[in-house]
């Protein structure tokens, strides 16, 4: 057969790097509960690390002057320079001849296609990535980011040089104020914005944690009334997902993932553990994306995610690669607050 008529499906365009890379990132990320909140506010950076400066770390008043007065002058603090690397998240799939040779499209009589094969490919791919992510920010809400196997990327309170701030509930002792609990988290974040702005105080926590505070006596009562206004107003959200109390928006999370290592399922909080933060923030919370180790992104800034496929030399597979580079970060750690049993 001449070789004009030997025709490589991945060269007939629409493969390329950008537009594989703009394809994973219209796919929508159906995972998290982190992202679905907006938490934390996208950051793209052109480098593979990051530096944070700290002047001060506090706000100053400033005293009123006589018209015509001196002002007075701002004075510069020694700044504080920290250091952070962004960790490199590659995956790696497969499309062999055999996946598509022979094959239907499902519920059709049509034969499989290689767009539809690799949008497949790409739609499990960005999945992977989500649910990634969604283990990093909830690491960043924490204020240890953890990587997959368990080991620590970044420690922010090691790095910020504060001790994390842990209340006990004591949710066991039915003489316990729940409510001045929560205001003492409620002031310790308002303390520790320094300079920022909030909205809110909210609360992720595992279901021992949501089910030992709603049934606590100084609280059920609340959350009967919370569980019999959404019923009689005929609103089906699930009474978990915002109880308030103590002004604090308190919210039962089940992010769960297969471990890599031990092949079982990991929380990403604990049952009996509960996660404390500020929302509505400006400056706290951002996720960093830095650009893919390609030579076509070098210095460009970075995206959610990325894809490229690769012909193998005698044309008999293409290997799909997808990378991100994402590091949520918690900017003012002091605001994090461990809730107790």
């Amino acid at each position: 057969m001449p070789d004009q008529l030997i025709i490589n499906p991945f060269d007939t365009g629409g493969y390329n790097m950008a537009t594989l890379t703009e394809s994973v990132n219209l796919i929508p990320n159906m995972y998290g509960r982190v992202r679905q909140l907006g938490i934390f506010t996208p950051d793209p950076v052109r480098t593979r690390q990051i530096i944070i400066e700290e002047i001060n770390g506090i706000l100053t008043l400033l005293k009123s002057q006589p018209v015509g007065g001196p002002p007075p002058r701002k004075k510069h603090g020694k700044a504080k320079m920290r250091s952070f690397i962004i960790p490199h998240i590659p995956y790696e799939d497969q499309i062999k001849a055999e996946d598509i040779q022979g094959g239907r499209q499902p519920g059709t009589t049509d034969p499989k296609t290689l767009e539809v094969v690799m949008m497949n490919r790409l739609m499990e791919m960005r999945a992977a990535h989500a649910i990634t992510e969604e283990f990093l920010m909830v690491g960043g809400i924490k204020g240890i980011i953890l990587d997959a196997d368990g080991t620590t990327l970044e420690n922010l309170y090691t790095a910020f040089g504060i001790t994390a701030k842990t209340v006990d509930f004591a949710l066991d002792t039915d003489s316990t104020e729940v409510l001045d609990k929560c205001r003492e988290i409620v002031r310790h974040i308002e303390d520790n914005l320094l300079g920022d702005v909030m909205s809110g105080v909210r609360c992720l926590c595992g279901e021992s944690f949501f089910d030992a505070l709603v049934s606590h006596p100084n609280v059920e009562k609340f959350y009967a009334g919370h569980v019999a206004f959404l019923q009689n107003a005929g609103i089906g959200t699930d009474p978990r997902k915002g109880f308030t109390f103590g002004g604090i928006v308190f919210e039962e999370y089940r992010g769960i993932a297969t471990d890599p290592i031990a092949g079982t399922g990991r929380r990403f909080i604990a049952a009996d553990d509960a996660r404390f933060f500020p929302v509505g923030t400006m400056n706290t919370f951002k996720i960093h994306y830095a650009p893919a180790n390609y030579l076509e992104t070098v210095n460009t800034m970075g995206l959610a995610i990325y894809a490229k496929q690769t012909m193998e030399p005698k044309g008999r597979w293409v290997d799909i690669n997808t990378e991100s580079n994402p590091l949520p970060m918690c900017r003012r750690p002091g605001i994090l607050v461990q809730g107790l049993i």
